[in-house]
């Protein structure tokens, strides 16, 4: 994702950090800007930007069927869904997640859910520019597809069927789905689910959150399959 601009605040302290991000800038043809402080926080739209922020375009999210495609290449295709969530916050910490763990794709509804984001992107801390993200018009129809290509569906549910630490399907094709922060699963796409997991918790802890849920079954995953 190509860079169109570099903004600078007047009057922040040109330290070296700073002149690093120009020096750069200028290395790539990136033209370098001036503005106010109160432009770049309206450019921002109020987040912390210490003084300096990058323009890029917008992103760029993969074909459904390519993202497919791509995973079914690797020897462990692994992928995840999200079923309405709707925090770009949790959207972004789930790609970090999926980098961390060796998923080789994200795809979310283009309806009603979280996108990539300035938010996401920052949350994701880098990894939305290494693992594809693909929105698609119908997660069920996706999930069936995915079903056909060869995929086992698993949802994340607190009262699933199957316990996390049981789940023998982890080292084949797979599409882990999370559910949304405060309904999860939605009727359909439980319902279009091979499976729907639990994650065994020792206390009375009402639910994980939708991101802290996806990491702690990726690295299950991702240790079924080291073993394997």
């Amino acid at each position: 994702m190509p860079a169109t601009a570099l903004y600078t605040a007047q009057g922040i302290d040109i330290d070296d950090r700073v002149n690093e991000l120009v020096r750069m800038a200028a290395d790539k043809g990136i033209a370098i800007l001036e503005i106010s402080r109160a432009e770049l926080d309206r450019m921002t739209g109020g987040v912390l930007h210490q003084g300096v922020g990058l323009q890029v375009p917008p992103f760029a999210y993969q074909p459904f069927e390519d993202l497919v495609a791509a995973a079914l290449e690797q020897t462990a295709p692994l992928l995840v869904a999200l079923d309405g969530v709707t925090d770009p916050r949790n959207l972004g910490a789930v790609i970090r997640s999926a980098a961390a763990f060796g998923a080789q794709g994200v795809f979310v509804p283009e309806r009603r859910a979280a996108g990539i984001t300035a938010t996401a992107w920052r949350t994701s801390a880098g990894a939305a520019a290494r693992v594809p993200v693909a929105q698609v018009t119908n997660l069920t129809r996706s999930l069936k597809a995915c079903q056909d290509a060869g995929f086992m569906v698993i949802g994340l549910d607190a009262d699933g069927e199957t316990d996390l630490y049981d789940l023998e399907a982890a080292v084949g094709p797979l599409v882990v789905v999370v559910g949304s922060e405060g309904r999860g699963l939605s009727r359909l796409v439980g319902e279009t689910c091979d499976l729907t997991v639990s994650i065994p918790m020792v206390s009375e802890v009402e639910s994980l959150n939708a991101s802290v849920a996806a990491a702690v079954t990726l690295a299950e995953v991702a240790r079924r399959r080291a073993a394997v």
